[in-house]
């Protein structure tokens, strides 16, 4: 069973997570261009290597980011938004 290192409860099975996608920072929707919004809302980056993810586990309502190895599905870190000066 694939586990994943929540921040507060510990290796917990997946199952008890929800996946909500990558990090990515959000364009001010009251002075970017309808391109940029729509390439927010429609586009994703599927380059492989690492990749900075929302996680939350569902039991407790942790929110986190994970970084996650997409070739080989493993996970590098997990840790709560705010600990990590770079998001």
């Amino acid at each position: 069973m694939k586990m994943i290192a929540c921040p507060i409860q510990g290796l917990r099975p997946v199952s008890e997570f929800f996946y909500w996608g990558e990090v990515r920072d959000t364009p001010d929707p009251d002075t970017c261009t309808d391109q940029e919004w729509a390439d927010y809302v429609f586009n994703r980056n599927g380059v492989a290597g690492i990749k900075k993810e929302w996680w939350c586990h569902i039991p407790s309502n942790t929110w986190f980011i994970t970084e996650r190895n997409t070739v080989s599905d493993q996970t590098v870190r997990t840790f709560l938004y705010g600990e990590d000066g770079r998001c």
